[in-house]
């Protein structure tokens, strides 16, 4: 128990950093997403095709991967991203705004065409359709899948350690070193558990709030 307290502080920061990675990719990526995921089941045949290879490179390649080449790839193509919080914001909402885009082009595509029709009947423009008929409709569908790669972002927080940033997987491997104990990795992992609980949580509220079935 001492140890646990002792190694507790130092966690607890390094969590600010993996909430913090967390909160900025899922703002980001989410609204990118769903731009995307509407592209790509739009009527410009290019941009489908443009969207389906963007999800196809970034879906195909690791994340741990792609973060890599957003810092030390971009400057060789005359993109210098000297902060690395930055790299791996840039690096997380590209892969998860791709990640959502298939999800959502999913719920698009699931969409009965006669939703649309029937916006167009009751008078609705073709924005006003989307936005009042076929959005909603495409959320519940889509929330159960969309919930489950939040979740995953939680855990692949613990990726960005590769590029030195000091968040609680970082945290917890130093202390584990320091202290000669697996404690520290024990508390990592009760850490995980609390954040991924907390997010749980919220998204069985939003899908009991919405009468969504998972």
């Amino acid at each position: 128990m001492d140890l646990v307290l002792k190694v507790l502080p130092s966690l607890i920061e390094g969590s600010k950093m993996t909430i913090y990675i967390f909160v900025l990719t899922l703002v980001f990526s989410l609204p990118i997403g769903i731009i995307l995921g509407f592209i790509g089941t739009g009527s410009s045949k290019i941009l489908r095709k443009v969207v389906a290879s963007y999800i196809w490179l970034i879906r195909g390649t690791p994340l741990l991967l792609q973060m890599i080449f957003v810092f030390f790839g971009f400057p060789l193509m005359g993109l210098t991203i000297q902060n690395r919080v930055v790299a791996v914001l840039i690096a997380f909402v590209i892969n998860y705004s791709a990640y959502f885009a298939e999800i959502i082009r999913g719920g698009i595509q699931s969409v009965p065409k006669g939703q649309y029709e029937a916006g167009f009947v009751l008078g609705l423009s073709k924005g006003q359709t989307i936005r009042k008929v076929i959005v909603p409709q495409v959320f519940n569908i889509t929330f159960p899948s969309l919930g489950n790669e939040i979740i995953t972002l939680v855990k692949d927080t613990s990726l960005i350690y590769a590029l030195g940033l000091s968040e609680v997987m970082k945290a917890g491997r130093i202390a584990m070193q320091r202290e000669a104990s697996i404690v520290p990795l024990l508390v990592v992992a009760v850490i995980y558990l609390l954040l991924t609980g907390i997010v749980t949580l919220l998204l069985r509220m939003i899908e009991k709030r919405r009468g969504i079935q998972a």
